[in-house]
């Protein structure tokens, strides 16, 4: 069984290699993809170490808007321009897409079900990702999911942005309209854009997870204001309501865990200090929310998540670039209403989780990153109930591991990624963790991923 899957995942490996051979040969530089590299003049590596890490201009196209254009220094000059002056559009509209196709192999098949399979494609997006106007811009993404055979409303991070001067300093400041808490944030060690940048959508996955850390993403609605003063104090803060995806209007709450009540405040600082080699940044990120699970009345549950993180970047050999990320995220939940639902064992509640990764850019074209992660918390039976595959025996939300990942660009707009998730623990335990004889190794997974975007 092991040999096989072992040939079935080289197989795989070998045939996207060629695929990358035949089809890009000697990999030229691709210079304007896809919307934002349109816009800008710009090729992808003008914004990123690769994609979705952002370098230093990266995060300002970001922070002014995604309205950065290849030529912002012209003038309306004419008296017929001056007219129409108030309508400020792209020569084209900001469309790209990317599509997705993946083979993932699980060390133990899941019982009942077949191993080694590919998706062709995991999924499509498309985006809506440019300038509207002079101060307002996106990054509105929709895909479509094999699994679930539709498409769907994915990150959307709508802004507006402007600049002044303050006793001689810079101010940027904006509006930001998103559906995922941290989604505009800048920097690469928050959850909403942080490692494993790659990730399979067929894998079990561990049961314990804090609010922040996308239990609400594409499943709200938020509105906020930002700030970035003299280019090293970051300020962020965002409200958030329930807009479920697929879920009527207005809303009832039935079927869905996480009803807001009232609204949900998301809070970010950071500070970062920039030198000729090396950029750094440290910060903190929250969100306090008030939830009556299945309906939008009643008994409440409460979580509040605050979590601590840094960056560093440092450019070494010619365009080589180190990176460390780190972010600690600490939720304490008092479950009220689960408690009174039977779907939690006591009310008061709290999760620890740490995510850290090194990555190492060769140039453009080739990252290599290791990852390791681990949670624990309060174990409960009712909230982490036995299951066989997914569950817990004991109750215990614990998991830990490793993510090795690498990936190359044979073009700035194609990427050939591999990755390995090497769990430690596995939903509170290493051996036997759902009571039907599963281990946590088990659900070790090897990911392949061909990704174009255009």
């Amino acid at each position: 069984m092991r040999r096989q899957q072992i040939s079935i995942g080289l197989g795989a490996a070998l045939l996207l290699s060629g695929i990358a051979v035949c089809i890009f040969g000697s990999a030229p530089r691709v210079q304007a993809v896809p919307s934002y590299a349109r816009q800008t003049g710009l090729p992808c590596s003008g914004c990123h170490y690769t994609p979705p890490e952002l370098n230093p201009a990266g995060r300002l196209f970001k922070l002014l808007g995604y309205v950065q254009r290849a030529d912002d220094t012209k003038e309306i000059k004419s008296g017929s321009s001056k007219r129409n002056a108030g309508l400020d559009l792209l020569a084209s509209l900001p469309l790209s897409a990317m599509f997705d196709t993946s083979f993932t192999s699980l060390k133990t098949p899941q019982p009942g079900s077949q191993n080694g399979g590919f998706e062709f494609p995991q999924d499509i997006s498309i985006f809506l990702a440019g300038a509207w106007t002079k101060h307002i811009g996106s990054f509105l993404q929709t895909t479509y999911d094999t699994q679930d055979d539709h498409f769907t409303s994915d990150n959307t991070d709508i802004r507006y942005a402007n600049e002044r001067k303050f006793k001689g300093k810079d101010v940027i400041y904006g509006i930001t309209l998103n559906n995922n808490p941290g989604v505009e944030d800048l920097w690469n060690d928050t959850p909403a854009w942080g490692f494993p940048w790659i990730a399979s959508d067929s894998p079990p996955g561990p049961t314990a997870a804090p609010i922040v850390d996308g239990n609400l993403a594409q499943d709200v609605a938020g509105i906020g204001g930002y700030t970035m003063l003299d280019n090293h104090l970051y300020l962020d803060g965002t409200i958030y309501r329930s807009e479920h995806v697929g879920g009527p209007q207005p809303n009832p709450g039935n079927g869905f865990s996480y009803n807001i009540r009232g609204v949900a405040p998301y809070w970010r600082v950071a500070w970062q200090q920039s030198t000729a080699t090396t950029q750094f940044e440290f910060g903190s990120y929250g969100m306090h929310m008030k939830s009556s699970p299945g309906a939008v009345s009643g008994v409440e549950d409460g979580y509040t998540d605050w979590a601590l993180d840094f960056q560093i970047d440092h450019t070494m050999f010619r365009q080589d670039v180190l990176s460390l990320r780190g972010t600690y995220i600490r939720e304490n939940s008092t479950l009220a209403a689960s408690f009174s639902q039977d779907a939690a064992a006591q009310i008061n509640h709290h999760l620890n989780t740490v995510m850290a990764n090194a990555e190492y850019h060769f140039g453009n074209r080739f990252s290599g990153t290791l990852g390791w992660f681990n949670t624990d918390g309060t174990p409960d039976p009712f909230l982490y109930p036995q299951a066989p595959v997914s569950g817990n025996a004991n109750g215990d939300p614990r998991s830990a591991g490793l993510l090795p990942s690498i990936s190359f660009w044979p073009n700035q707009n194609v990427q050939l990624g591999l990755q390995y998730t090497a769990y430690t623990r596995f939903n509170g335990a290493a051996t036997n963790y759902d009571g039907a004889g599963r281990n946590a190794s088990s659900n070790d997974t090897l990911y392949l991923l061909a990704r174009f975007i255009f």
